[in-house]
């Protein structure tokens, strides 16, 4: 009975990771996380509301989003510094697509919004109970930067055009900044000031004011001479009223069957909301000395995404810079999180009609001011100096954002990944090897030319697993090499130490090879095969015409054998 009780709490304690930080936890944390949590309130405030007008939203649902999805996710996080909320690529995402699905109706948009969410915690649950947390590994960190540059400059082009005061439109990136130039001369040059002051102040107080909530300043700041002047006839548009007090607890308006396109959407929302939590997670992890459960993860975030699409919210995910704020501030577990949600809690059951008069345009400046960080030229720079061709990845991740949109975009950096790393798989490295000195090791020839390389002898090297769609390519690789030696070849040594896996059309390729070699009375040798490669290579009867393969066998023992 004991047995299966410790089995039930360890089980306990894996899904539910707060039962072991809580009963340890320190006096001397209280003050720290209670500092962090209000902070954090203060930066994701303003910034959620920004971005649930990305999402086409009423601004509270970004409230919202923050309040149930941080609660529920720091009950299961393996994190101590991740800070969940709407984030500026998932926003954008969930409104452009959303603006089709719901032919413009409010009402209809906000219960897409909420059944996204579901969905989206769906996917979590799913990929947790199937230990998928490895997906991630998928998209390149090349196609990563480009994606969220693009994501950046997109989003830019949607909040542009409430700082000009003007109605913004188009599809996409070009025909908004298109849209822009044309209505340039119809700008309201109040709405204008206001912007451009509000974003000098943001980037003065990320260089003066380093951790101080500026943002939340900015709003203050903005809606007292919103209250104390009659800006808002000049056409400066505000909020409006925040409904007071908590959001309601029911499940969303629409079932899955009731919205065609929603599973597209959803995927690519978990597939960038993943992404986004395990990065910042690993991040602040390391930086704290610390280890995350990356699979654990994917339940927390789930559990967040339920608890989003039950709270008339949407789609929320750990974000790199929230999160940043939450540790700069002292956070030492994720009860941070839980005082951030409680604040909050209290601005919505009593503060609420101080954002009344909150200009709308700050939002977009919020909003342009938090994306400008996803474009990191110096790194594209890198990129472009350590490898061409990632770069190039990272441009058309870029471009298919831009022209296709975010959704789209997401879609076409998955796919471009999955093809990338196939192409890697398929054309495989065969290095020739030759003999360095007088020693008895051997190194590739193309890196080290003053290698020694024997009359009627070539040693290879296959640098990768040998499988059905890269086996004919090993194949023309091995035959290339073996061209200059013409007639005069009599033996072959292929170096299988870098080949962890062969499957059955792999082992029948080297069969093919090794039964032409012997038509032709030339040997061929095998050395350094794993164990499970070497059982394949014998069922497949390889030993009866190349002899033993071993394990320890060297290059220079086959050659000695040999000769």
């Amino acid at each position: 009975m004991e047995k299966y009780g410790n089995k039930i709490k360890g089980f306990l304690e894996s899904v539910f990771p707060i039962a072991n930080w809580l009963p340890d936890y320190q006096k001397s944390f209280i003050r720290w996380d209670l500092v962090a949590g209000i902070t954090l309130a203060s930066f994701v405030l303003p910034e959620s509301m920004a971005y649930a007008t990305l999402a086409g939203v009423p601004t509270y649902f970004g409230i919202y989003c923050c309040l149930a999805g941080g609660f529920i996710f720091a009950l299961f996080t393996t994190s101590r510094q991740v800070a969940l909320g709407p984030t500026s690529s998932i926003s954008l995402m969930i409104g452009s697509t959303v603006a089709v699905l719901s032919g413009g109706d409010p009402a209809r948009w906000a219960a897409i919004a909420g059944l996204t969410a579901l969905v989206v915690g769906v996917l979590c649950f799913i990929a947790y109970f199937f230990k998928l947390s490895s997906i991630v590994n998928f998209i390149s960190d090349s196609i990563l930067l480009g994606f969220k540059a693009g994501a950046a400059l997109s989003i830019m082009s949607t909040q542009l055009p409430k700082i000009f005061g003007l109605h913004g439109g188009g599809s996409n990136f070009f025909t908004r900044i298109w849209s822009l130039l044309q209505h340039l001369p119809q700008l309201n040059w109040v709405v204008l000031v206001f912007g451009i002051v509000a974003m000098l102040v943001l980037v003065a107080g990320d260089h003066l004011l380093k951790g101080m909530p500026v943002s939340l300043i900015v709003v203050v700041a903005a809606i007292l001479v919103m209250t104390f002047t009659n800006l808002a006839a000049s056409g400066v548009h505000v909020t409006g009223l925040i409904p007071e007090g908590l959001p309601s607890i029911s499940r969303p308006a629409l079932h899955f069957r009731d919205v065609d396109g929603v599973l597209e959407l959803a995927f690519a929302c978990f597939l960038m909301g993943y992404i986004e939590t395990i990065s910042a997670a690993r991040t602040l992890a390391m930086k704290n000395n610390y280890a995350i459960n990356a699979r654990q993860e994917l339940f927390s975030l789930g559990a967040a995404n339920f608890a989003a699409a039950f709270s008339s919210a949407f789609v929320v995910s750990g974000g790199l810079s929230q999160s940043t704020v939450n540790d700069k501030s002292g956070a030492k577990t994720p009860m941070s999180l839980i005082v951030c949600s409680v604040t909050l809690g209290v601005i919505l059951l009593f503060f609420t009609g101080l954002l009344k008069n909150l200009p709308e345009v700050i939002l977009a400046v919020i909003v342009i001011h938090a994306v400008s960080g996803l474009i990191k030229i110096k790194e594209l720079k890198r990129i472009r100096q350590l490898n061409r061709m990632e770069f190039t990845v990272a441009l058309v991740a870029i471009g298919g954002v831009l022209v296709f949109g975010i959704l789209k975009g997401v879609m076409i950096s998955v796919i471009m990944s999955l093809i990338l790393l196939i192409r890697r798989v398929s054309h495989p490295e065969v290095a020739v090897l030759g003999r360095i000195g007088n020693t008895n090791h051997y190194s590739d020839i193309i890196r080290h030319p003053d290698n020694r390389i024997t009359y009627g002898l070539a040693v290879m090297r296959i640098e990768s697993s040998i499988l059905y769609f890269n086996a004919e390519n090993i194949l023309e690789k091995i035959n290339h090499h073996l061209k200059p030696a013409g007639s005069g070849l009599r033996v072959l040594i292929l170096d299988l130490g870098a080949a962890p896996y062969v499957d059955v059309a792999g082992s029948k390729m080297l069969l093919n090879l090794a039964q032409s070699f012997q038509k032709e009375n030339k040997k061929i040798r095998i050395v350094g095969a794993l164990s499970n490669v070497r059982e394949i290579l014998r069922k497949q009867g390889l030993e009866e015409i190349t002899g033993k393969i071993s394990r320890t066998g060297t290059i220079d023992e086959a050659i000695s054998e040999c000769m």
